[in-house]
């Protein structure tokens, strides 16, 4: 269900780094937000945020770029009613509960607070029931941190719903291939990644290997009971620019064969339809048949860069498969991750700003129980 000429008021914490760089220009077009305040450290408040990002690190040209002041990265005097967060992870783990005991919405791309037992980690295809998490924060706290998760979990966790669904899991290994702009700007010095590749990211196999279990848990007793499975990952920095490359073994519950498991992945849609959110792909999963795909070159952009594409099945027995998933680190699984899940949340009446709000322009609060909205089973 679209909401029709209902907008929201949007603030952005971090927006002069890369990923906030691209929630600004994806806010830009988008047909529910209208951003009001764009906030960065203290050394660059006050300067035209055009003029701040008008600089190499750009995501786009200095021209394009919203003519408004950078503020302080603090609640006092915001007006809005959902407060995106693309802080550095010291930076958000003070600020983001500032805000939420301030009484707003904070949608956070930061990793600082993913493993809080009171904030939901959401996939919104995968998870959406979680969200009564932010209800619960709502009501202790005033507002909410609702956070989207690392952005290959985010790829990892799409290209296994379907196999998952379909067959169950109980092992998970995975390799990552992972683009230089997930390292932030600027990142990797170029003469540590050209003709060369990194086989450490810190703290980037801790979070693939703890954050999916949370994805996939059930919300039980006011929390997030982990899913049973484990998972293994190793991780690398590579000389791309976009675009994440997933090599996954995974072992199943239930026999499989390459044709099921092929089935699976093309008949999977998102459950989230009927919301009519701007930013969710009709497909969050692709498969692509030729031997050589997917490729972060041919393939990040998919729906967008919203849909994660996989690709290579290979059965390696009665119920172990393994397959290569492709997902782009700054739009599906960064920014427009982050734009998503806050759809999700204005299309379930959660979002309106200060604490005991119901959402401006009445949202219809119908859309909570929809059976789209539900905790993964």
């Amino acid at each position: 269900m679209a909401l029709g000429k209902k907008r929201y008021r949007a603030v952005v914490l971090g927006a002069t780094g890369v990923v906030g760089q691209k929630i600004v220009q994806l806010l830009m077009r988008h047909p529910w937000f209208d951003t009001v305040a764009l906030c960065a450290s203290g050394a660059r408040e006050g300067r035209p945020y055009r003029e701040a990002v008008g600089a190499p690190s750009a995501a786009w040209t200095a021209c394009e770029a919203p003519d408004l002041p950078l503020r302080a990265a603090e609640p006092a005097g915001v007006e809005a009613d959902v407060v995106f967060s693309a802080l550095e992870t010291a930076a958000a783990a003070a600020v983001e509960p500032r805000f939420r005991e301030a009484g707003f919405p904070v949608v956070s791309n930061a990793s600082a607070l993913r493993m809080d037992p009171e904030v939901p980690l959401v996939v919104p295809e995968i998870n959406p029931g979680h969200l009564r998490l932010a209800d619960s924060q709502r009501h202790r706290h005033g507002g909410f941190v609702a956070a989207n998760p690392n952005c290959s979990t985010i790829g990892l966790c799409l290209a296994l719903e379907p196999i998952r669904r379909a067959f169950g899991l109980r092992r998970v290994w995975v390799t990552t291939l992972q683009a230089a702009s997930g390292a932030g700007y600027p990142g990797v010095a170029s003469l540590d990644l050209v003709d060369n590749v990194l086989p450490f990211i810190r703290g980037e196999e801790e979070k693939l290997e703890s954050e999916p279990l949370k994805i996939f848990g059930a919300l039980e007793d006011g929390g997030i009971r982990p899913a049973a499975w484990k998972v293994r990952a190793r991780c690398n920095r590579v000389p791309v620019r976009d675009g994440h490359l997933l090599c996954v073994e995974v072992e199943t519950l239930r026999p499989l064969s390459e044709e099921a498991a092929r089935k699976a992945l093309e008949a999977w849609r998102s459950p989230l339809g009927n919301l009519g959110l701007p930013s969710a792909p009709e497909r969050p999963v692709l498969f692509r048949p030729e031997e050589n795909r997917p490729q972060p070159v041919l393939d990040r952009d998919a729906a967008g860069g919203m849909a994660v594409t996989v690709g290579r099945l290979r059965v390696r027995g009665p119920r172990s498969l393994a397959f290569t998933a492709l997902v782009h680190n700054t739009v599906r699984g960064a920014a427009g991750g982050t734009l998503l899940l806050a759809e999700l949340l204005a299309a379930t009446g959660r979002l309106g700003g200060r604490a005991g709000s119901s959402g401006r322009g009445g949202v219809q609060r119908g859309i909570r129980n929809s059976s789209s909205v539900r905790s993964a089973p």
